[in-house]
């Protein structure tokens, strides 16, 4: 327990004191991860992607396999599409939070490419995500600009989440340009 708490202490030394974080993998790809200053985080990335903008599109909207995105264990439990929006309920097994979390979210296409998706139930207090894509390097890669505002109902401090939540976007992206890069190498 001692030992986890000075990996964590070590860790919470590492993001500054407004709880920002930057990641770049490459020149191409940038991540910021804030904590909110009335609660919750925000991250914010530009992320470029190795297939087109239709590939993206399709990884994102396969709500069914979100969970193949991710890390972190979660389970899809129903997708209804309705009239352009889709209703997604998970459960998320996370290591900073006991037990399973519930997220039920509305996913809805935005017109010139990528996607918003808005709690709509849960476990959460705030869920906001936002990924605009556009074509790219003659339409054969994807820039993607994301947002995620997130705010679990609990106790872990948001500084503990945004240091946690920037690892887990990192291996979410890197997971997607895998997923995609083989779709478009099909």
């Amino acid at each position: 327990m001692a030992l986890f708490a000075l990996i964590v202490f070590e860790l919470l030394l590492s993001v500054d004191v407004t709880g920002a974080a930057v990641f770049e993998e490459a020149e191409a790809d940038r991540l910021e991860v804030a904590v909110e200053p009335q609660g919750g985080v925000r991250a914010t990335a530009q992320v470029l992607f190795p297939a087109t903008p239709a590939v993206i599109q399709s990884l994102l909207t396969d709500y069914q396999h979100w969970p193949d995105l991710f890390e972190v264990r979660m389970k899809v439990v129903t997708v209804l599409v309705r009239d352009g929006v889709a209703t997604v309920d998970l459960r998320i097994e996370h290591p900073l939070m006991p037990g399973e979390r519930k997220l039920v979210t509305e996913s809805t296409i935005l017109p010139n490419g990528g996607l918003v998706t808005a709690l709509t139930g849960g476990d959460f207090k705030r869920y906001h995500r936002v990924w605009k894509l556009k074509s790219v390097e003659e339409g054969k890669q994807t820039r993607a600009d994301f947002e995620l505002v997130v705010e679990p109902e609990t106790m872990v401090p948001d500084r503990v989440i945004a240091m946690v939540m920037r690892q887990e976007l990192e291996t979410h992206f890197r997971i997607v340009k895998q997923k995609a890069q083989a779709q478009a190498g099909r």
